[in-house]
């Protein structure tokens, strides 16, 4: 055999004289490459035709929403902490300026029609997601009907401003006091019994 008959890089296999020759190492790696991504097209095609089945045979409810930050399209909507359906579109209401929520349930989740959706999230830094509520009248929400009891999602950013705005007040407050007591004449604190 001829030393450039070998591929370039397999040391071992030559010292075996076992290597392959370059042409043949180069079809089974595009060989390699090619069955790779018809698995992952496949696979690609398995997650939107799932998608798609998912969605069929639920109704369709909408509900209104001052905020929905990080809420989006496939996001769950849970019902006692599973998954009934999820968010398929979100669109700002152009007379109300509300972000009105489209999302899908399962056929056998009958809600009634003072039921609540909230949004909220999975945990501190987690995705959000809405939660229902059911509520207690005998009648139930429709296909395309729409739940009007809504609240929703509350950044972390505006609560820890809260907080720290209510700690800073309180402090201000606590110094002004003790700044009050310490301007007292001294004579004051020993004409007391």
């Amino acid at each position: 055999m001829q030393e450039n008959d070998f591929f370039e890089g397999d040391v071992m296999s030559a010292a075996m004289g076992t290597a392959r020759p370059a042409a043949r190492q180069d079809r089974l790696e595009l060989l390699a490459g090619l069955l790779v991504l018809v698995f992952l097209a496949g696979m690609l095609v398995l997650a939107m035709l799932g998608h798609h089945q998912s969605n069929d045979g639920g109704y369709q409810v909408h509900a209104s929403f001052s905020q929905i930050d990080g809420l989006n399209v496939g996001s769950d909507v849970r019902l006692a902490g599973i998954t009934v359906g999820h968010v398929t579109s979100e669109v700002v209401d152009p007379k109300t300026f509300q972000a009105k929520v489209t999302f899908t349930l399962s056929p056998d989740v009958k809600l009634p029609t003072d039921s609540a959706a909230i949004v909220t999230s999975d945990s501190l830094l987690g995705g959000k997601y809405i939660a229902l509520s059911p509520g207690g009248a005998d009648a139930t929400v429709k296909a395309g009907g729409a739940l009007t009891e809504t609240q929703g999602s509350i950044s972390l950013e505006q609560l820890l401003s809260k907080f720290i705005f209510s700690v800073t007040d309180t402090l201000q407050k606590a110094q002004k006091t003790q700044g009050a007591q310490m301007q007292k004449p001294a004579g004051s604190l020993s004409d007391e019994p």
